[in-house]
């Protein structure tokens, strides 16, 4: 069996103008400093990361690791979830998304796509250059509106929508494979590929690609009541990248799963920072040990309620307790015999 590695944090919900988080040395000093051994970077955030050069530049790349390196730290996987979501927008978000691309793209949705379709492709092989086989996404989505079903939903409209999701992603993840690097989707509400059987939807339609994979978040099936553990038991072969992040879910006789249009201190179903959720931790460390997941444990913050500065201090201890230095052997080989085919035979009288 495999040990898992980390801790990680997601550096998207830290970055900001303001010392320590406005750039990459920086923010990786704090992070360091609080145990982390990895970073997964937004690729879109220009404080920390040049995704244009990194995807030509040898130097750049060997630069940037053997900084991280020489303060203990790790490159865990680069994050394109913004990129991604730009790949497929239904119309009525066009507006909200926008402010996701680049100034000179915005307003022409074709013109978003485009660009969004290119920065994973430079994502891919900024990937390759810096020796990672993983990178976090979004899917996008275009049948998302419609998810509850009325209007009753019109005959093949969500067929199509997979059909034109698939027809979209195919030449990006083609790309990746030409470099080595998975994809991991984080199965998020808002992304057509939300749950396990949207994920299957698209894969099959892929035709089964090899670098389509998941990015495995715990906290999206507490929120959507599914059952997390089951899903490790499903999916694991296509399980690549793993934030580690909890959440609660407290129906009342007011609101439930859809929340209610309520903020997010107000709602059931809320992020809450780790040990202060529902998530078994330990049971989901458990199986990805079981299933011989070899990628990292990283840490995203999403609280509705904690100060990201305090989740960030626990993050590390707690994903360090958490992970399950594997066994290379069984408990019982102490007692083990030598056996062979005949030996056997014997033993069962034949």
């Amino acid at each position: 069996m495999k040990t898992i590695k980390g801790p990680g944090i997601f550096l998207a919900q830290f970055a900001g103008d303001d010392a320590p988080f406005n750039s990459l040395e920086s923010i990786a000093d704090w992070a360091a400093g609080l145990g982390y051994e990895g970073l997964q970077i937004p690729s879109n955030d220009a404080r920390l990361f040049d995704l244009e050069t990194a995807a030509e530049s040898q130097t750049y790349c060997d630069d940037i690791a053997g900084m991280l390196a020489a303060k203990g730290l790790a490159i865990t996987e680069l994050s394109t979830h913004l990129q991604g979501q730009l790949v497929a927008v239904h119309p009525a978000y066009d507006l909200q998304f926008d402010g996701f691309a680049a100034p000179h793209v915005r307003g022409d949705p074709k013109a978003r796509q485009e660009w969004a379709v290119e920065q994973l492709k430079l994502a891919a092989k900024a990937s390759r250059r810096l020796g990672l086989t993983t990178q976090a996404s979004f899917s996008g989505a275009l049948a998302w509106p419609y998810f509850y079903a009325w209007p009753q939903r019109p005959m093949g409209l969500v067929e199509d929508a997979f059909k034109e999701l698939a027809r979209r992603w195919k030449p990006i993840l083609d790309v990746f494979d030409d470099n080595g690097v998975d994809i991991g989707f984080e199965l998020h509400p808002g992304e057509d590929l939300h749950d396990g059987a949207t994920f299957e939807m698209f894969l099959d339609r892929v035709g089964n690609h090899p670098r389509a994979n998941i990015l495995y978040d715990p906290s999206h099936f507490v929120l959507q009541q599914l059952d997390y553990l089951a899903f490790l038991d499903i999916y694991h072969e296509r399980i690549k990248c793993f934030h580690v992040k909890d959440a609660e879910f407290r129906p009342n006789g007011r609101v439930g799963v859809y929340g209610g249009y309520q903020g997010w201190v107000d709602r059931p179903g809320r992020f809450r920072s780790l040990g202060d959720g529902q998530v078994d931790f330990g049971q989901v460390f458990s199986k990805m040990a079981q299933y011989d997941f070899a990628g990292w444990a990283v840490l995203e913050w999403e609280c509705a309620l904690k100060h990201l500065e305090t989740g960030a201090i626990e993050g590390a201890p707690f994903i360090k307790r958490h992970i399950i230095h594997a066994t290379d052997r069984a408990f019982d080989d102490f007692a083990a015999s030598v056996s062979n085919r005949e030996f056997n035979a014997r033993l069962m009288g034949f």
